[in-house]
């Protein structure tokens, strides 16, 4: 599952990239602005977090917006700058939108409950943080000798379609060597789940970036993290109240809160995101992973 997953999703990833530039050059807008938009809307990993949630595991329920949004701001943006370095040229409010996206979710959750109320708040905050990440690269469009391809819409629900189903298929095979570990739902939720759920994420963005429009990828990993600390997070507390644990208030939640804005630091300060500071951040999700442990023994 594992290989065959891999291999759909960078195949469709490729697909996907040719889809959103051809859409977007046929309704003359920036194909960063479909990239923030559409990437987000993870129907797999909201799935699985009213699932858990309504199966009594609200630890694992967090984590899969929680150590999802630290999965995306440390592992996708250390591994892809590892794999795929690019110059940032984005304008600083691009980082900043990244920054503060966690902040209402911070601000509710660290007393260990997240209401409909606050989960209402956060689908709103949502639009607005989208709404303003999106408008912070509006004018980014493609040159004039981009290629127009075929059946451009086509292209792009096909290659989000098989980035969903690659990224199921990578996630079976990993949740299946993780259930034989037996590690708690609270851990499970914040990281391996949350991994494996995102895996396509990493193709979304180090596809775009070796095809020259890193801006593409950046809007896609920024948009997402928007979608899981907002949307996500406000969509399951809609469905059912969330009742957060030790763990989770005191390192999982603080710590998804931070990264976002780490990495936008690291966007704004260095102005690239290469091997170093791919290798930076991929060192801070290993630790992250690593204290995850230690607390759940």
């Amino acid at each position: 599952m594992l290989v065959a997953g891999t291999a759909v999703v960078v195949l469709a990833a490729d697909a996907f990239v040719d889809g959103l530039l051809g859409v977007a050059l046929a309704l003359g807008i920036a194909p960063f602005v479909l990239s923030v938009a559409l990437s987000g809307f993870e129907t797999e990993n909201l799935a699985a977090g009213i699932a858990a949630n309504a199966k009594g595991l609200p630890g694992a329920a967090a984590g899969t917006f929680l150590g999802g949004t630290t999965f995306l701001a440390f592992g996708v943006a250390g591994i892809g700058g590892l794999i795929a370095p690019v110059e940032v040229q984005l304008p600083a409010r691009f980082a900043l939108w990244t920054a503060i996206a966690p902040a209402p979710l911070l601000g509710f959750a660290l007393d260990g409950r997240l209401s409909r109320v606050e989960g209402g708040i956060l689908v709103v905050w949502s639009i607005v943080a989208l709404t303003g990440l999106a408008l912070t690269g509006r004018d980014l469009l493609g040159g004039e000798d981009e290629e127009r391809v075929r059946r451009p819409g086509l292209r792009l629900l096909a290659g989000l379609a098989f980035l969903t189903g690659g990224g199921w298929l990578i996630g079976e095979g990993l949740r299946t060597t993780v259930r034989q570990l037996g590690i708690s739902a609270t851990l499970l939720g914040n990281t391996a789940l949350a991994a494996t759920v995102e895996a396509e994420e990493l193709a979304r963005f180090a596809v775009p970036a070796r095809r020259g429009r890193p801006e593409i990828g950046l809007g896609s990993l920024a948009g997402t993290i928007v979608h899981f600390a907002a949307l996500n997070a406000g969509i399951i507390a809609l469905v059912k109240p969330l009742t957060l644990g030790h763990d989770t208030t005191r390192f999982y939640l603080p710590v998804a809160a931070l990264s976002p804005a780490i990495l936008a630091l690291v966007l704004l300060r260095r102005k690239r995101l290469g091997r170093l500071e791919g290798g930076v951040l991929t060192g801070l999700y290993a630790a992250y992973v690593a204290v995850a442990i230690i607390i759940s023994s």
